[in-house]
Parts: C-alpha cells; sequence; structure tokens
C-alpha cells in the first residue's frame, strides 16, 4: 500500500541537535555529583524521543528519592529550554532534510511527530523556515504513539499507509505500536522488514521507490 503521508521525528532527523539536548541535559544536573551526572546523560541517551519531562522524573526518583513536583518540574523545563535555544537556532540540518522536505511538499501531508514541547518545536522549525512544509507540528504531550496515532486518524489512512521517520528507539516503538511503516535515521537498528540510514540523503528514492 502506497505511503500517503509522512511523520518526522524533529531531532537526529531534521535538526543535526542530538548533541545540543545532550550537552542541555548534562549542564542542567552540572551542580550534582559526577556519578549522577553521568547517569542522568547515559538515561537521556539510551531513551531518545522521551519527554525530557519523563526524564526530569526519573532523575528525581532515582538520585533525589521522591517525585518532582509540577512546579519543579516547569521551571527544570524551563532552564532546559533556556540552556539549548540558541544552540538549537544555529545547529544544521540533518543531510538530506530539507531536500527531502521540499520534494515531498504539496505532495503529501508532512507531519512533525516529535517528543519536544509543541510550541518549542515549532519555534526553533520556523527559525529554521522549515515550518511551513509541515502539515502541523505535534509534540509532547501526549507520549510518541498516540501523537503518531492522532496523525494516521486525522488523514483519515490506514497505518500502513503512513511512514514514521526517527532515530530512536521511541519512534520504532511508536510506529510498531501504531502500525505505521518505518523510515530508521542515524544508523538506528530496525528489524529487518525496515529500512535505516545514516541520514536522509537517499529518502526521496526509497519512498519513490516503495510507491512504484
Amino acid at each position: 500500500m502506497a505511503i500517503k503521508c509522512i511523520a518526522f521525528d524533529c531531532d537526529g532527523v531534521i535538526l543535526d541537535s542530538v548533541g545540543v539536548k545532550t550537552k542541555a541535559f548534562a549542564l542542567l544536573v552540572k551542580d550534582y555529583p559526577k556519578e549522577k551526572q553521568n547517569a542522568f546523560v547515559e538515561y537521556h541517551l539510551k531513551n531518545g524521543g522521551v519527554s525530557r519531562y519523563k526524564k526530569f522524573a526519573w532523575f528525581f526518583e532515582n538520585f533525589l528519592g521522591r517525585p518532582i513536583t509540577d512546579e519543579e518540574s516547569k521551571q527544570w523545563g524551563k532552564n532546559f529550554a533556556y540552556i539549548c535555544y540558541q544552540e538549537l537556532l544555529d545547529c544544521q540540518l540533518i543531510k538530506g532534510a530539507e531536500e527531502s522536505l521540499k520534494y515531498f511538499y504539496g505532495k503529501m501531508p508532512l507531519y512533525i511527530c516529535s517528543g519536544a514541547p509543541t510550541e518549542e518545536q515549532a519555534s526553533i522549525l520556523k527559525a529554521h523556515n522549515l515550518a511551513h512544509y509541515f502539515t502541523d507540528i505535534l509534540g509532547s504531550p501526549p507520549d510518541k504513539a498516540t501523537v503518531l496515532k492522532t496523525i494516521v486518524e486525522r488523514e483519515s489512512l490506514t497505518p500502513t499507509q503512513v511512514l514514521m521517520v526517527g532515530d530512536a528507539k521511541t519512534d520504532l516503538d511508536a510506529a510498531q505500536t501504531v502500525g505505521t511503516n518505518f523510515f530508521g535515521v542515524g544508523g538506528l537498528k530496525v528489524p529487518d522488514k525496515y529500512i535505516s540510514k545514516p541520514d536522509l540523503q537517499e529518502f526521496r528514492s526509497y519512498v519513490d521507490n516503495y510507491n512504484q
């Protein structure tokens, strides 16, 4: 069944921003012991695509021994956004990303399906002059699988007509949960029925060949 809609994750798929986010997570806990800093960064790297707020909650539960309060979560979110905002504005695009957006724009609906907060993601993409390519920019909350399911339903498509493009296991899990197709980026290991490439330079030919 032909692909009729594409849902892109953003960090590591459109923007070459994974390193920026990793640095921001490290700086966020710079006043804590080194072993806690390292464990937090390792948790972030192993859980790409998971909402930052869930990562904050994990840190509090595992290293402070209590749940994070709503006010603390909001403040950590503000601090995180402040740390990485300017670097996100300056970061490069993943190879083939802009060419792919230009190529598919107008041919089928394009969405952002991100684990980052919606308003922040929209602001960054607008600053990079990319926001206009997307039918909508959707982020957290809710979780990524719920966002992807919303996209499928909004477009009145079957899941296999939607292609999720991601660089993290969270993206792959969302695609498998909803039943969409999947294209991995950045060397992500995927089951044999999917494909994974270092970047998006071969993405246009992949979709065109798939739809033949």
